[in-house]
């Protein structure tokens, strides 16, 4: 089983992946500060996000972002002046 045996391959060919049967002894680390470094884009993202959200039509029930959102962080929700 397999795909036969490993066939030689042109040294001059270049690719970003590592070129034919990579298998790096580092790539847990290399995967690690990869997710590390997506993680810490993300939050940079999120935080930015939850700064500049606003709403121009106040919702009538509860939602998620209203536990982030720069808008609610300091002033308590109510919804009795909104039901009829």
């Amino acid at each position: 089983m397999g795909g036969g045996a490993r066939y030689p391959y042109p040294k001059y060919v270049w690719s970003p992946a590592g070129g034919w049967w990579v298998r790096p002894s580092n790539w847990a680390s290399n995967t690690a500060i990869a997710v590390g470094g997506m993680a810490a884009v993300m939050y940079a993202i999120w935080q930015v996000s939850a700064d500049h959200e606003q709403r121009i039509t106040q919702p009538n029930r509860f939602i998620p972002s209203m536990l982030w959102a720069k808008e609610y962080r300091h002033r308590k929700i109510t919804f009795e002046d909104s039901k009829e």
